[in-house]
């Protein structure tokens, strides 16, 4: 038990450090592994390691909470209101994914300071921005916190946000869900960046070779039913 506590505490401590740490949802799930960073610290070269080691989908992360104040709405619930006026969308409907019931997609995003959107540069800074976003709206209005989001941001664009769910791993057990619990136990805002590790073989990096990695890089790998342990006895 020590050693559990000890390696969630020393994740917790490199998130808040700006280091990254590895998750591993679960066997009977994705069965990836991500590197994930809490995004108020992410920096250019955090973007370099993402697609250097990761070489997966580099994308966003954020609460329900912050997704509502933002009316940030989830891409299938939007298909669905528009899907008579462009069918092609009741023809894609995503109702066969093979490990979860619902996809956590929102929107896609670029900061209006950025030029294409893609390059290193241009994604830490969406990144970092949309985590600082999240603290600065905290306690104002929604309809001004979806104005201040406007006037600093555009869709579409590089950076995809996934919305956790409303009762996070009591709900799903998503790597959304789990990146927004950790960070919340870190006292983090609630933005996550991460990407997925792809292996050579054209599927992701086997759980073991994950592990391998983070051993070489020194750092924490947790598995989703570690954090989901670590958040019970944190929460209650």
């Amino acid at each position: 038990m020590g050693e559990f506590i000890d390696k969630i505490q020393k994740a917790i401590a490199d998130l808040q450090k700006g280091k990254f740490i590895l998750i591993y949802d679960d066997d009977k799930r994705e069965g990836e592994t991500d590197l994930v960073i809490a995004s108020e610290h992410v920096r250019p070269s955090s973007i370099k390691t993402m697609r250097k080691h990761g070489g997966g989908l580099i994308f966003l992360m954020t609460s329900k909470q912050i997704a509502d104040k933002l009316k940030l709405p989830f891409l299938s619930d939007m298909y669905k209101e528009i899907d008579d006026k462009y069918p092609v969308l009741k023809a894609l409907v995503p109702n066969d994914i093979p490990y979860d019931s619902k996809s956590s997609f929102s929107l896609y995003i670029n900061h209006r300071d950025t030029f294409t959107g893609i390059t290193d540069n241009d994604r830490s800074l969406t990144m970092n921005r949309f985590s600082e976003l999240t603290k600065q709206i905290k306690n104002i209005k929604d309809d001004e916190a979806v104005k201040i989001f406007g006037d600093e941001f555009r869709s579409p664009g590089h950076i995809p946000i996934c919305v956790a769910a409303e009762k996070l791993l009591k709900e799903r057990k998503g790597h959304t869900e789990l990146v927004i619990s950790i960070l919340k136990m870190a006292k983090l805002s609630p933005a996550g960046s991460g990407c997925e590790i792809m292996g050579d073989n054209g599927k992701a990096l086997s759980k073991e070779k994950a592990e391998e990695y983070a051993e070489k890089k020194k750092l924490v790998f947790l598995s989703g039913k570690e954090i989901v342990e670590a958040w019970e006895k944190w929460s209650k």
